[in-house]
C-alpha cells in the first residue's frame, strides 16, 4: 500500500474540488488549477476530504496512486498559499527589471535578455539583483525559475550568474593559483 497515496487530503474552507471529464479541478482564493486524471485512479470527495484510490495493484498503479495524491495536494496548497521561487543575480552590472509582462535582464551580453511571463505566473524584481517568481502551479513556477537560471548559470571561478536564493556555488581555484602550489 502506498504510504503517500493512502493519506486523505483535507480541503480547507474556501477551496472547491471537483472531478469532471476525467480531470480534477481545484479552485481557491489565489486561482484555479486543473490536472488530467489517469483512468487507473479514482477520487472520492466527501465532507471536505479527498481520498485517492487505485483500480489495480500493479507497479504502475501503485506509482500513480502516490503521484496523483501529491499532485492534488500541491494544487490545493497552490490555490490557498501559492508557490514562489527567488533568484539572485551576481556580477558587476548585472541587473533585472520588470516592464509590464516582460522581464528584462542585463547580464553582460551584447544585448539585454528579455523573458516573457507565461499565463498564471507573476515575476517581480524587488531589487535589481533579485527576482521573485510566484504562481499557483508548483511545477510551472519551478520550470520558469530554471529557465531564467539557465540564461546565465553561476560559473565556478568568479561566481557570476543567476542562482537560486541560498544556493551554494563551490568556487574553483584558477589556473594561476593551481600551479603556484
Amino acid at each position: 500500500m502506498s504510504r503517500i497515496g493512502s493519506r486523505a487530503i483535507t480541503v480547507p474552507s474556501g477551496v472547491k474540488v471537483e472531478v469532471k471529464d476525467g480531470s480534477v479541478c481545484v479552485e481557491g482564493p489565489k486561482g484555479k488549477a486543473a490536472q488530467k486524471l489517469s483512468d487507473r485512479i479514482t477520487l472520492d470527495i466527501k465532507d471536505n476530504i479527498v481520498k485517492v484510490s487505485r483500480n489495480g495493484n500493479i507497479a504502475s498503479d501503485r506509482a500513480l496512486h502516490g503521484l496523483y495524491r501529491a499532485l492534488i495536494n500541491n494544487m490545493i496548497i497552490g490555490v490557498t498559499q501559492g508557490y514562489s521561487k527567488e533568484l539572485e543575480i551576481n556580477g558587476v552590472g548585472f541587473k533585472a527589471q520588470v516592464q509590464g509582462k516582460k522581464l528584462t535582464m542585463a547580464l553582460g551580453f551584447s544585448h539585454p535578455v528579455v523573458f516573457e511571463m507565461p499565463e498564471g505566473i507573476t515575476i517581480e524584481a524587488p531589487k535589481p539583483t533579485n527576482i521573485v517568481i510566484r504562481g499557483v502551479d508548483k511545477m510551472l513556477v519551478g520550470e520558469i525559475a530554471a529557465k531564467i537560471r539557465d540564461v546565465y548559470p553561476p560559473e565556478p571561478y568568479k561566481g557570476k550568474g543567476i542562482r537560486y536564493a541560498g544556493e551554494l556555488v563551490r568556487k574553483k581555484v584558477g589556473k594561476a593559483q593551481a600551479t603556484a602550489k
